[in-house]
């Protein structure tokens, strides 16, 4: 089975972690991100903006016991783009990887 071509914005190692991460969990915040890539603060912050700028996640900051938090998850956008593009999928957080699971 051939697969569909990777979009231009997920070329970066870090953007394609931090979507592949995405789409095993409903929403993690920054801290979450931070420790399973590796990334450094600053750069995680530019490739989130990226991905929210794109369309990819959805960004929400807030405060948590006195401190910054930032919550980001995948959107409703990305998900109905997986479902077009691999039949049979369905909408949120996979259970398997499928071939077009990056959209």
């Amino acid at each position: 089975m051939p697969f569909a071509p990777l979009d231009p914005v997920l070329h970066n190692q870090l953007r394609l972690a931090v979507v592949s991460l995405l789409v095993s969990v409903e929403s993690a915040d920054f801290n979450f991100l931070l420790e399973k890539t590796g990334a450094t603060r600053g750069n995680l912050s530019v490739q989130i903006s990226k991905l929210k700028e794109s369309g990819y996640i959805h960004v929400t900051k807030g405060m948590r016991d006195n401190y910054p938090n930032t919550m980001c998850r995948l959107t409703p956008h990305h998900w109905s783009c997986c479902a077009a593009k691999a039949p049979g999928r369905t909408g949120g957080p996979a259970t398997s990887m499928s071939p077009a699971w990056w959209c």
